[in-house]
């Protein structure tokens, strides 16, 4: 059986998953309320102000939480108080192993919903495909040369759209309450073999390059990024050298019935698409 939200609150509307699940949801007929700073429906984490217009009339949300971890337990309050009774909280895989600096937020949305009387479903994800073509790691690829103080610990990298789809299946259906789901894709890669993969399917030079966390941090501050992302990012890869994230798991399958998506066919897709033409 599979019940109807009224209205879906998706949060971060415009970001990766928040935008991928946007079109899922309506391409299935189902009402979304598409909230960012700059979207359809305005939120801002930092305007509690903002907060009443979003949630009144949604019966589900996709909470996607800020860095700052002080205003979400209020704001999942006031959700379930205007009748909110479905969450699904985008986290991190490993999260539990962080201790300051890096994923509060994130900690602080999977207590906040444990904690609100709502059903609740957890989406602990791995490093997204995505930060290559995207964002994060775009720029550096683009230029030749990717630096990171990771080694040879692998990553079993999940596509963003795999993502999209298992918050679109808990959301609107059931079975998914008080479950937390790792998502991964089918296997671990290093960085090397990744940028390797990539620069295969671009045609074009890459290299990966290790990094101390020391000369990381040197680079990313020079880059122009602020001293607190550039130790968060720092944490984020103390956690992956502790290989928490470098294991396949199984939650695409458990909620979707079939394998994630290949990092080789996610490379050959975006290198298609023009991602580092």
């Amino acid at each position: 059986m599979t019940t109807h939200a009224n209205e879906i609150l998706v949060l971060a509307a415009t970001g990766k998953t928040g935008r991928r699940l946007v079109r899922r949801l309506r391409a299935a007929g189902e009402t979304v309320r598409a909230a960012s700073r700059t979207g359809e429906a305005r939120f801002d984490w930092t305007r509690p102000d903002s907060w009443q217009a979003a949630v009144t009339g949604a019966s589900a949300v996709y909470l996607v939480a800020p860095d700052d971890p002080a205003p979400v337990n209020d704001f999942v309050k006031q959700a379930v108080e205007a009748g909110v009774g479905r969450f699904a909280v985008l986290s991190g895989r490993g999260i539990e192993h962080v201790r300051g600096g890096f994923g509060e937020g994130m900690v602080a949305a999977e207590e906040a919903v444990r904690g609100s009387g709502a059903e609740w479903t957890i989406l602990r994800a791995n490093n997204f495909n995505q930060n290559f073509d995207e964002d994060l790691w775009h720029q550096p690829l683009m230029s030749g040369r990717l630096a990171l103080p990771i080694g040879d610990v692998p990553e079993a990298f999940v596509d963003v759209e795999d993502v999209a789809e298992v918050a679109a299946a808990v959301l609107t259906g059931d079975g998914h309450a008080g479950q937390v789901y790792e998502l991964s894709g089918p296997r671990g890669l290093t960085f090397a073999e990744a940028v390797e993969t990539i620069a295969r399917a671009a045609g074009r030079a890459v290299r990966y390059e290790e990094l101390t966390p020391e000369a990381y941090r040197a680079e990313l501050l020079a880059a122009g990024y602020p001293e607190v992302a550039a130790d968060a990012l720092n944490v984020l890869f103390a956690l992956h050298r502790a290989g928490h994230t470098a294991e396949p798991v199984d939650g695409v399958r458990r909620v979707l019935g079939r394998d994630p998506l290949a990092f080789e066919t996610y490379a050959a897709r975006a290198a298609e698409a023009g991602a580092w033409s």
